[in-house]
């Protein structure tokens, strides 16, 4: 079944929906930051079902979804003071934090055996309402087949998932397009595991302090557990193989692109700042601008629907334009790393 969510007010369609959640089902909703595909987080066959649908490896946790802090209690425990500064500052909000699990409660599933559980409150409206009406929290990861870029508009990923979901609800194109910072409190500092518009210096303007850790920017061996989703496997990425090319000097940036683009051998499509594309002198199709003068919101907000579209085109190769790793950028650059699984050139006068 297919809602738009514009359309959809009237009580009855948004008790199917909830009914759906309550029954096992999957749903396709949207958040702040992306869309989700989610089921009820305690029932351990439904979320069983997330994972067969999106192809998703069985050590990728799920973050769990909730409409009020009061829940937290419930499948939570022994949380911290630091803990609950964040929430209290951060939640409803793109930020989802790494809590000790209530085992009886959350499905081992769900965690993939961690005794921890990944906590979200969403302020999207939408999946507010959802989750209260339905009774349950919800676990959901982004929606879309697992290794893709994730869903920021329900065209973009409504034909690989429609017929493994039981509802579809549309509510426009996503309010920031990037997941939600994840943060884990380890000796009393907040640790980013995953970045997202909830940046470090917010964290640290609440906190006093902060750190990042390692491998928002590496790769993690297979072997290793990880608690976040977004950390351990290639994600975000097309079929096409991509590029990223980052330069702190503009003129440099552009120039090696530029130079990319004459040298390439086959279809190379472009994805950059709008105001680059006469200087790397390449034709508009092949060009797709999804942002203008370093408005890194608007980058973040469009980057996963640029890669979706470059797929489209049929290019042998896409060439990414990187941002500097500070603020949202941060989260920008941890996007486009798995994107490119790595083929990364820094550019330096």
């Amino acid at each position: 079944m297919y809602y738009n969510w514009k359309k959809t007010t009237n009580t009855d369609e948004l008790k199917v929906i909830c009914n759906l959640i309550k029954n096992g089902e999957l749903i396709i909703f949207p958040t702040e930051t992306v869309y989700g595909i989610g089921a009820n987080a305690l029932d351990s066959k439904a979320v069983g079902k997330i994972f067969l649908a999106k192809g998703r490896a069985s050590d990728n946790p799920l973050i769990v979804h909730i409409a009020n802090k009061d829940s937290i209690d419930k499948i939570a425990e022994d949380i911290t003071d630091v803990e609950n500064k964040l929430i209290d500052t951060f939640m409803p909000g793109p930020f989802t934090i790494i809590l000790k699990k209530r085992k009886d409660v959350i499905p081992d599933n769900v965690t993939c055996g961690l005794d921890t559980v990944a906590v979200r409150m969403p302020r999207n409206i939408i999946a507010k309402t959802i989750i209260t009406f339905s009774g349950v929290p919800i676990a959901a990861p982004s929606a879309n087949i697992s290794g893709k870029p994730s869903g920021t508009n329900i065209e973009d990923i409504r034909k690989e998932l429609e017929s493994k979901v039981s509802a579809i609800i549309d509510g426009g194109d996503s309010e920031i397009g990037l997941e939600s910072t994840v943060v884990k409190v380890i000796d009393e500092v907040p640790v980013v595991l995953r970045p997202g518009k909830i940046t470090p210096e917010q964290i640290r303007e609440v906190i006093g302090d902060v750190r990042i850790d390692n491998n928002v920017f590496g790769k993690i061996k297979n072997d290793e557990k990880v608690e976040s989703p977004g950390m351990k496997y290639k994600h975000y990425a097309p079929v096409t193989k991509c590029e990223l090319i980052y330069g702190e000097d503009e003129r440099d940036l552009v120039f090696e692109i530029s130079k990319r683009v004459r040298k390439f051998e086959g279809n190379i499509v472009v994805i950059g700042f709008k105001e680059h594309r006469k200087d790397i002198r390449i034709s508009e199709e092949r060009f797709l601008g999804i942002a203008s003068n370093n408005n890194l919101e608007d980058y973040g907000k469009n980057i996963f629907s640029a890669l979706r579209k470059a797929d489209k085109i049929g290019a042998n190769l896409i060439v990414i334009e990187g941002v500097k790793k500070e603020g949202l950028g941060i989260a920008i650059m941890n996007r486009l790393l798995r994107t490119c699984d790595y083929n990364y050139f820094e550019c330096s006068t």
